[in-house]
């Protein structure tokens, strides 16, 4: 017969086991029921694919590269997309999927989609060239999910999910490089680039209100990058005998932007009831890579890993493109987008701290 000394030591170790079981679960919940994406091709995970009309689609090799299984899922990246990593560390979902993904699990769909398509931008004409899903398309396409996800978990647990959810805005660059500075079409209408801020600013404000008036209620709303420091930027502006460097005026361009949309986004917010909308700031840990790229472990800000810097044919890059042999020692993987390790900085810097805010709202 077992000793009460023994039973004791027995049920301690159940208890700690216990504990210790509990604690997992606690740090592997979920801390949103779902995350939803709008946007660009930084968060676009795959919707070009399926949009037959796309000139920019990411479905080839190298793209995906370091997925798991090399993957060309639709991601402008090598990996994971910034909304991807946030998924994960908030414990919802490895991957985000595309909406327009066929045959989406009813579990995909309760805890979020991306509606993002890569060319797009809060100004329509921006679509004109790219031909993606405009951003003001985009609520059309969630409203769809909507529906869809009443149909599953029923329309009040809907509700809850879609008012819970963090929910990401990430566009804006695309309206400046195709209409404003390599195409400038809008600059005939804008002569001052802040009249067309405020122009591109506008149906931001009318979009982020679509959304909400759709039961969102947890925005993160991302500003732009340093513009004058992408790859095919530099390359665009490039004199003969110069050395690659940014281009100063559209870094400035973009930072009169930016403080304009943290000027505007806590306006919106006091006229949204119960909202809670925050500016992502991916400039200054963008620019901080750029400046210091030996603290993050770059040796190339300025060209992409794939390819020259420049498009080519149609896509960012291709099959046929040049490929560094060391994806995580590049700050871009083309000539426009983030790499993997770029994107992993961002979700351990300052930018990541605005979705953490939104969990206490």
């Amino acid at each position: 017969m077992a000793t009460s000394k023994t039973i004791a030591v027995i049920l301690f170790l159940i208890t700690l086991v216990k504990s210790s079981n509990a604690a997992e679960n606690a740090t592997t919940q979920p801390l949103a029921p779902a995350i939803l994406i709008f946007g660009d091709s930084t968060v676009d995970t795959g919707n070009n694919n399926y949009h037959a009309n796309a000139n920019f689609k990411a479905n080839h090799i190298p793209y995906g590269v370091d997925l798991p299984g090399k993957v060309a899922s639709g991601r402008f990246s090598n990996g994971k997309l910034y909304c991807d990593i946030v998924a994960s560390k908030l414990h919802i979902k490895e991957l985000i999927p595309p909406f327009l993904q066929p045959n989406l699990s009813d579990a995909e769909i309760a805890t979020g989609v991306s509606f993002a398509s890569a060319g797009s931008g809060f100004d329509d004409q921006t679509m004109l060239l790219t031909k993606a899903i405009p951003v003001s398309h985009q609520p059309t396409m969630f409203k769809s999910y909507i529906e869809r996800l009443k149909g599953i978990v029923g329309e009040k647990k809907a509700m809850e999910i879609i008012n819970g959810a963090i929910v990401m805005v990430s566009a804006g660059t695309n309206d400046f490089i195709l209409n404003y500075y390599d195409f400038p079409t809008r600059r005939l209408e804008y002569p001052q680039v802040s009249d067309y801020q405020d122009f591109v600013l506008k149906r931001l404000d009318k979009f982020v209100k679509e959304l909400y008036n759709l039961g969102c209620r947890k925005m993160s709303v991302g500003g732009l990058s340093p513009i004058g420091c992408l790859p095919i930027q530099i390359t665009s502006k490039l004199t003969r005998g110069i050395s690659r460097r940014c281009i100063n005026s559209e870094n400035k361009d973009a930072v009169l932007y930016n403080e304009k949309l943290q000027k505007l986004l806590p306006t919106i917010e006091a006229s949204l009831p119960g909202s809670k909308i925050l500016y992502a700031n991916v400039y200054d840990p963008m620019m901080d890579m750029i400046k210091h790229p030996a603290k993050y472990g770059f040796k190339e800000t300025r060209k992409g890993c794939c390819g020259t810097g420049v498009l080519e044919t149609s896509d960012m890059c291709n099959s046929g493109s040049k490929l560094c042999s060391n994806h995580s020692e590049y700050m871009f993987f083309d000539s426009i987008h983030p790499s993997l390790a770029t994107y992993t900085h961002l979700a351990g810097s300052s930018a990541y701290s605005t979705i953490s805010k939104l969990l206490d709202a």
